[in-house]
């Protein structure tokens, strides 16, 4: 898939009621499990997942509604459902000691996921998440941009046409991005924009209870600095670490800083290019 040698398989788990399917790199080291957003298969996090796995043993997740995972009408694409998603995974797995780490929706998944049962988690990674909710500043994007072009992905989008949505990524991220935003089924990206704005992880902040890092993109423009002050007033154990010259899909901008922020580290990184959201 990747041609990278520490890219191990990608496999199917029954967790939490339906099909998880995930990719696993490195297989060594401390258990990283990451958990994409709204619109991003597993497989469009391969680059970020082979770089972390030179220090961690890293898993992928397909969200449900996403990349091979369980879809349809049927399921719930709320909060807590996709926390007892990532709850179940982990169970099934029976992983220990693991960094839970989020991007963006992932993000928000992951401070519910720890909310509720912390168990087997060693500490959070949250990605510049939507601190959206009610009563709250919209978050900086619109649903169009999504749900336009999954469709138009649908009907045979080329990397070329891409670049429409996306100008700055590679021909190789864009037509990655193409191929595979097919397998994000709008219902799910259409409701979980929307609990964006209805469900609220402020309330959730206080109850964790573990080593939480707050990365945030410096030019992303979902976290401010008041949003900053507020978690912190929150929970002021959390630690926040700025990544450089990042927009909000940060691994995609500044690779090395995002690394060294997983790590724990204070991060100041190159830019590199890639793609974004």
């Amino acid at each position: 898939m990747t041609g990278d040698s520490r890219f191990l398989y990608g496999a199917n788990v029954h967790a939490n009621g339906i099909r998880q399917h995930y990719l696993r790199y490195g297989g060594k080291g401390q258990p990283l499990v990451l958990i994409p957003g709204i619109t991003s298969p597993a497989v469009t996090w391969g680059f970020v997942a082979e770089a972390l796995a030179a220090r961690h043993d890293v898993y992928v997740l397909d969200v449900r509604g996403r990349g091979l995972s369980s879809a349809g009408p049927d399921l719930s694409y709320d909060l807590d459902s996709y926390a007892a998603d990532g709850r179940g995974f982990i169970d099934a797995l029976g992983l220990s000691d693991v960094v839970l780490t989020g991007h963006s929706m992932g993000a928000r998944i992951a401070i519910r996921l720890a909310r509720a049962d912390s168990r087997a988690l060693a500490r959070l990674v949250l990605v510049d998440p939507p601190v959206s909710g009610p009563g709250r500043r919209p978050y900086p994007a619109t649903l169009d941009w999504y749900t336009e072009s999954i469709r138009l992905a649908r009907s045979g989008m080329t990397a070329e046409d891409m670049k429409r949505f996306c100008p700055t990524w590679t021909e190789e991220q864009r037509a990655l991005r193409a191929e595979w935003l097919p397998t994000c089924d709008e219902l799910a990206t259409r409701i979980s924009f929307e609990k964006f704005h209805t469900e609220d992880i402020h309330q959730d902040l206080p109850f964790l209870d573990l080593p939480v890092t707050l990365m945030v993109a410096t030019r992303g423009g979902v976290i401010l600095p008041e949003d900053e002050a507020e978690i912190l007033g929150l929970n002021p154990s959390i630690q926040i670490t700025h990544v450089a010259e990042a927009g909000h899909m940060i691994p995609w901008d500044n690779l090395s800083g995002f690394i060294e922020a997983v790590g724990g580290e204070a991060v100041e990184g190159e830019v590199v290019e890639g793609i974004a959201n």
